[in-house]
This record gives structure tokens, C-alpha cells and sequence, in this order.
């Protein structure tokens, strides 16, 4: 059963969308480049962990043909980490590879997304910027297998 649907429904779902596509980002950032943009960073509100960084094992699942049944297909490595910022917001992230400053400083910049004060910061010169390479990244790698595609096709053979 699923809840009606209300103007604030509507408002909740958009804003959990817009924090998925900012976590998605940060986290599927190079390392070095998400360390890059946080030295870069003006005006850093002051923070503490409010998990820190931790490393462990998440099984993952698969689906033979995307549908068939669940099989456990096996670990990776993940690392979590969670910042308050001095305001009360706190960002989470969970990155693949047992790189804790990079989670750490992915969750820096969730919870400074939260922020008012830093959103827009945030938005404009940390997410759109790592998103657009990101898409340019995704563009040149289906180029490149577009490059690649073969079609096959069956010649009509005359009668006769």
C-alpha cells in the first residue's frame, strides 16, 4: 500500500532525490580530486565526526539476466563515515575501497549541502562541476563502445 499522494509527499520525494544524486557524486569522485576540491574549499564551517570512518564488508547480490533469482555474488570493501557540522547537519557516506578520508570528506560535503549557509556553495562548485565530468566521463566510454558495436544482418538471397 502506498501513501497518498500530497504536495508535501511530492516536496520529500524530490528533496530525498536531489540528496541521492549529491551522495551519488561524491562518492563515485576520483579520491584525489574530491581531496582537491576540500583543500580548495573556502569559508569550512567547523565539524566533528559523528561516526568515524569505518571499514568492513557488504555482501553483494546479482541477478542472472537481471531478472532470475538472488544469488550472493560476493564482499567488497566499504567504508562509511558521518560529520556533524557545528550547525546540527549531519552528512553520511558510504564509499567502495577502504579510502576513510575520502568518506570522511564526502560526508563533509553532504552535510555541508544540508547547511543553508552552504548549499549553494556546495552545489556550485563541488557537485555540478564533479557531475559534469562524470557525465563527459560516461559519454566518452559509450563513444568508445559505440565505436566498437557490430551489426549483423541477414542478406535477402534472390529467387531464382
Amino acid at each position: 500500500m502506498t501513501a497518498p499522494s500530497s504536495p508535501d509527499n511530492k516536496a520529500e520525494n524530490a528533496e530525498v532525490i536531489a540528496r541521492q544524486r549529491v551522495m551519488r557524486v561524491l562518492v563515485q569522485a576520483p579520491d584525489q580530486q574530491l581531496e582537491d576540491l576540500y583543500e580548495k574549499f573556502a569559508d569550512k564551517p567547523d565539524w566533528t565526526f559523528a561516526r568515524k570512518p569505518e571499514t568492513g564488508l557488504v555482501m553483494t547480490r546479482g541477478r542472472i539476466g537481471g531478472g532470475g533469482a538472488p544469488f550472493n555474488l560476493g564482499e567488497i570493501t566499504v567504508t562509511r563515515a558521518a560529520i556533524q557540522l557545528e550547525s546540527g547537519e549531519v552528512g553520511h557516506a558510504y564509499c567502495q575501497g577502504r579510502n576513510q578520508r575520502k568518506a570522511a570528506i564526502a560526508a563533509f560535503f553532504d552535510a555541508a549541502w544540508l547547511s543553508e549557509a552552504h548549499k549553494q556553495s556546495v552545489e556550485a562548485n563541488i557537485i555540478a562541476p564533479l557531475e559534469q565530468k562524470q557525465l563527459t566521463a560516461k559519454k566518452d566510454k559509450l563513444k568508445k563502445a559505440a565505436a566498437t558495436k557490430v551489426d549483423f544482418f541477414t542478406m535477402v538471397r534472390g529467387d531464382g
